[in-house]
C-alpha cells in the first residue's frame, strides 16, 4: 500500500487543472462525437453526466449530514448544445468553490460505509474529472495521460474504497495476490483475493511464504494502470506475468 499524502489541497489543484481541459476537450468534440472509452455514450451524454454529478455534489456535501441525499437528476429536456457547455462551465466552477470551502472533517453521507467525511468527496470529483477529462479527449483524438501522483492515487482509491465496497466489475471468484507496479515512479501495490473479499495489503506486511507470493503481476504507468482498473483499456495494455484474470478481478464497476 503506498503512502501518497494526497490531501485536499491535492486534489482541488487536480480540479483547477483538470476540469478546464475537459470542457475544452467536449466543446472541441461537438455534442455529437462518441466517447469510445463510454460506450453509447456521446460528448453530450458525457457533460450531461459530469454537469449533474458536480450539481449534486456540490448540494448535497456541504450539509453535514449523514443522511442520504435525494437521487441525482438530468434536466428534461436537454438544453442545447451551448447552454449545456455554460452550465458544465458554471457547475465545475460552483463545485470546485464548494470542495474549497469544506474542511475534510465534515461530517457528509458518502458510498463507502467506512467514510462518511467531505474529503472523499474532495477525493471523489478529482477523479471522477481527471478520468472522464481522459475519456472527453481521447474523444477528440488527443488522450493525454492522468499526472502520475493524481493517478497512483486514482489506484488507491479503486482498491481501498471502490472494490471493498462491492463496486467490482471483474470475476469475484478468484483467489491469490497481485502485484501492481507504477513503471513512472516508486508506486506499488499488493492486493489479496479471496473470491469476493479484497484486502490492500501494507508491503511490510507481505510474509515471504508462498501463500503470499504474488499470483500476477502488472506493470505500466500508473496512469495506464489506473485506466486499466477502471476499464478505459485491456489488461494488454500492462506488461503481465502470471494469470491475467487476477488483474480484470481488480476491474472497478
Amino acid at each position: 500500500m503506498n503512502r501518497l499524502n494526497a490531501t485536499k489541497d491535492f486534489w482541488l489543484a487536480a480540479l483547477r487543472a483538470d476540469g478546464p481541459a475537459l470542457q475544452d476537450a467536449v466543446a472541441e468534440t461537438g455534442p455529437d462525437a462518441a466517447v469510445p472509452a463510454c460506450p453509447g455514450w456521446t460528448a453530450a451524454d458525457l457533460t450531461e453526466h459530469l454537469t449533474s454529478v458536480l450539481r449534486w455534489v456540490r448540494e448535497f456535501a456541504p450539509r453535514g449530514v449523514l443522511d442520504r441525499p435525494a437521487a441525482r437528476t438530468v434536466p428534461e429536456p436537454r438544453p442545447a448544445w451551448p447552454e449545456a457547455l455554460d452550465q458544465l462551465r458554471r457547475e465545475m466552477t460552483g463545485a470546485i468553490e464548494t470542495l474549497d470551502a469544506l474542511d475534510p472533517d465534515l461530517p457528509s453521507w458518502t458510498w463507502p460505509a467506512q467514510a462518511k467525511k467531505a474529503g472523499f468527496w474532495q477525493r471523489r470529483m478529482a477523479h471522477e474529472v481527471s478520468v472522464h477529462r481522459w475519456d472527453a479527449e481521447q474523444a477528440a483524438g488527443r488522450a493525454t495521460p492522468i499526472e502520475t501522483k493524481l493517478a497512483a492515487d486514482g489506484v488507491n482509491e479503486v482498491l481501498d474504497t471502490w472494490l471493498p465496497a462491492g463496486y467490482r466489475k471483474g470475476p469475484t471468484d478468484l483467489h491469490g495476490v497481485v502485484h501492481l507496479t507504477a513503471t513512472d515512479a516508486s508506486y506499488e501495490w499488493f492486493v489479496r483475493l479471496r473470491g469476493a473479499g479484497i484486502a490492500l495489503l501494507d508491503t511490510g506486511t507481505i510474509l515471504d511464504t508462498d501463500d503470499h507470493h504474488p499470483r500476477a503481476e502488472a506493470s505500466g504507468t500508473a496512469s495506464d494502470l489506473l485506466l486499466t482498473l477502471m476499464g478505459r483499456f485491456e489488461t494488454d495494455k500492462l506488461t503481465v506475468v502470471g494469470d491475467p484474470r487476477l488483474i480484470s478481478a481488480l476491474r472497478a464497476g
